[in-house]
């Protein structure tokens, strides 16, 4: 769970295994001029004047991912962060950086990272979060061609297992092992793509990953990768990370979901990148 946890690695590579990225951006920048603020903004410090600085590693599709100019970032939590920001009357700068260490940034680098960010109770006790934006669960994804069956985790025993590195999905596997629930061998890669690259090259049985991302692959990979298990047992939820003492934003923050969610922004959102 990136948690308990749609999209900077080749673009060549993420161009074969995400939509998202053949996805054109949208042809307003994220730092556009901001539209009259929709909530009430009074007390809000950011770090930039009349600009919200969002930290997000940018490689993690179909959340965040680069554009076909590979420098414009597209994907599900781009656009939720620019309609966050006309809501709030402010332009938006985007901080690409990477996941291990995203959370030390918040309120040094940037105000807030939006990054595919599960909520959990350890987290909030560093930091705190928005009202949840959308939910998520863990899954397995094997190739086409998979002959075996994934009723849950510990089917996953005696497996090479690709993982994001300090992710949900790399902890729950890592509990999974040193608790000798399973015997499996772990490769924790920086970048998603890079275990899915390993997965359709024969190099590990299954990749374990955001139920979320993997829609997003398997909508542009029919034809290579299927979703052998999903978690629902365990969901999870993610939203905006901010930090402590900034109880103002996460106010301003959540007026602002709760007036896209009536307007079905989410809806919309989530249908457009995940295929749904």
């Amino acid at each position: 769970m990136k948690k308990i946890i749609a999209l900077a690695l080749a673009l060549a590579m993420m161009l074969s295994f995400a939509a998202c990225a053949a996805k054109e951006a949208p042809a307003e920048p994220a730092a556009a001029t901001a539209a009259a603020a929709a909530v009430d903004m009074s007390g809000v410090k950011l770090m930039q004047d009349g600009v919200l600085t969002v930290g997000m590693e940018i490689g993690y599709p179909p959340f965040e991912d680069f554009a076909e100019d590979g420098t414009t970032p597209i994907g599900y939590d781009v656009d939720f962060a620019k309609a966050l920001g006309e809501k709030l009357g402010v332009t938006v700068n985007f901080v690409n950086t990477a996941w291990d260490g995203i959370f030390q940034g918040i309120g040094v680098n940037y105000d807030c990272a939006i990054s595919a960010v599960t909520i959990t109770a350890e987290r909030k006790e560093s930091m705190l979060f928005s009202e949840p934006y959308i939910n998520n669960y863990q899954a397995v994804v094997v190739t086409k061609d998979f002959s075996g069956k994934i009723g849950s985790f510990l089917d996953l025993n005696n497996m090479a297992i690709a993982v994001q590195k300090e992710t949900t999905s790399d902890h729950l596997m890592s509990d999974y092992v040193s608790t000798s629930s399973i015997t499996a061998t772990i490769s924790a890669n920086e970048k998603i793509t890079t275990c899915f690259t390993q997965l359709e090259n024969g190099e590990v049985d299954a990749v374990v990953v955001d139920s979320t991302v993997a829609d997003g692959y398997l909508a542009s990979n029919p034809d290579k990768f299927v979703k052998a298990f999903q978690d629902e047992s365990e969901p999870e939820q993610f939203g905006v990370a901010m930090a402590m003492d900034n109880t103002t934003l996460q106010a301003a923050v959540n007026e602002a979901i709760a007036q896209l969610t009536a307007e079905g922004f989410f809806e919309s959102n989530v249908a457009y990148w995940f295929g749904k």
